[in-house]
């Protein structure tokens, strides 16, 4: 406990910022993270949408929302940036470096998501989405540091429930949270368990942590059921 409610002493543990898309991330991967990572502070910061298109993110302000996390997560916990030992950030891909020619046109409904096509009602507006996403996604793959702090983010393609769950499909947000609670309770206290299943060849992209997001960028590879996750864990 801090005296008084003061910040952060060096005899504390230092603290990982982990920023997700969506309650049920946390939820799903929270607690194994917790117990891997013991030795420091596990923060989550919970984006509640994708950080890289959420109110009209762009190349000049996709940092400053990054800052606009650690800010609050700061203020919450009335933590330095030299508290902050590094930042780790998990997003889904939708896959956003999938070529225009597999975006289909339907008529109504939400866009749906497949290993070799995206079928949307508004393919102009897809394409925009992904032209910027993916020039968002390598801006902050190659963003080492933020503000001094080591940052690096990781992919779960074509998202989160199709890397954990092997299923790409639309979930309701009342699945995605009884998935996300029965996939927690399956690892805890069994991280290596864990850390096994998002390391299995065919799955976790090998290479450097460049190489990997050199990988994912090809073909159709973002639609496709791969993750640089496991990094996390070396």
């Amino acid at each position: 406990m801090r005296e008084g409610g003061g910040r952060m002493t060096s005899k504390e543990k230092r603290v990982i910022i982990f920023i997700v898309e969506g309650p049920s991330n946390e939820s799903a991967i929270g607690t194994v993270i917790k117990e891997y990572f013991s030795s420091a502070e596990v923060k989550f910061y919970v984006v509640h949408g994708d950080i890289t298109i959420k109110d009209r993110a762009d190349h000049g302000s996709i940092l400053k929302r990054i800052n606009a996390c650690i800010d609050e997560i700061q203020r919450k916990y009335r933590y330095e940036d030299g508290d902050i030992l590094k930042i780790v950030h998990l997003a889904d891909l939708d896959g956003v470096f999938a070529e225009d020619k597999v975006i289909q046109k339907k008529e109504a409904g939400p866009t749906e998501y497949y290993p070799d096509r995206i079928v949307t009602t508004d393919v102009e507006a897809l394409e925009k989405r992904n032209r910027t996403k993916a020039e968002l996604l390598y801006k902050l793959s190659s963003t080492g540091r933020i503000r001094g702090i080591p940052y690096r983010i990781y992919y779960m393609s074509c998202n989160l429930e199709h890397v954990l769950y092997n299923e790409l499909r639309e979930f309701s947000d009342t699945e995605k949270w009884e998935r996300s609670d029965r996939f927690a309770e399956r690892f805890e206290g069994n991280v290596g368990a864990f850390i096994s299943l998002i390391s299995e060849e065919g799955l976790a992209v090998e290479g450097s942590y460049k190489e990997t997001w050199k990988f994912i960028e090809k073909g159709e590879r973002s639609l496709e059921r791969y993750t640089n996750f496991q990094q996390v864990f070396l």
